[in-house]
C-alpha cells in the first residue's frame, strides 16, 4: 500500500537536502545556510519527523573500513508464494545483519537481497543461513566488482 505524499515546500526541500548531507549540523548553523529562524526551521523539522518524512537520523559508516569489503547482491526465486512462507522467510532474511537491504521483485525474481560481508567465506556463511531458513526454489549471487554510485540521498 503505498504511503500517502506529505505536502513540502521549497524550504522543507532545502532542509532535507542539507540534512542529508550532513545530519550533525546545529539548528542555528542549518537556519542560517537557510535565511530561516531558528524556531521556524526547528518547527519544519519536527513536522517532517512527526509526519514520517524524516524517518531517522543516522551515522553512515563505510563498510570497507569496518572490514565489509564485498557488496553481494542475491537473487531468490521461490516456489512457495504464500503468506506463511513469506512471513518465515522475511523474518529469517531481515534477522540476518549482513542482510542490509531486502526487496520483494515483479519479474523472474521474487526476492533480491543486498548483503555486505568480509569475503567469499563470509558469504558462504550467510547463504547456509539462508536457506536453512526456508525451502527456495533457486538462489543466485553476484558480486559487486567496484561501486560506482553510492548515494543514500533522496531526490527532494
Amino acid at each position: 500500500m503505498a504511503k500517502e505524499i506529505k505536502n513540502i515546500d521549497e524550504n522543507d526541500r532545502n532542509i532535507l537536502k542539507a540534512l542529508q548531507r550532513d545530519a550533525s549540523l546545529s539548528l542555528e548553523n542549518l537556519a542560517a545556510q537557510l535565511s530561516l529562524s531558528t524556531n521556524a526551521c526547528w518547527r519544519r523539522i519536527k513536522r517532517m519527523e512527526a509526519d514520517g518524512i524524516i524517518a531517522r537520523r543516522v551515522a553512515i559508516v563505510d563498510p570497507e573500513a569496518v572490514g565489509l569489503s564485498m557488496t553481494v547482491f542475491v537473487a531468490v526465486r521461490t516456489s512457495d508464494h504464500s503468506d506463511k512462507w513469506l512471513e518465515k522467510f522475511a523474518a529469517a532474511a531481515s534477522s540476518i545483519e549482513e542482510v542490509v537491504e531486502f526487496y520483494r521483485m515483479a519479474g523472474e525474481v521474487d526476492y533480491m537481497l543486498k548483503l555486505l560481508v568480509r569475503d567469499v567465506a563470509d558469504y558462504d556463511r550467510v547463504y547456509k543461513k539462508l536457506i536453512k531458513a526456508v525451502p527456495l526454489s533457486d538462489v543466485s549471487a553476484s558480486f559487486a566488482m567496484e561501486r560506482i554510485k553510492y548515494e543514500t540521498a533522496v531526490p527532494v
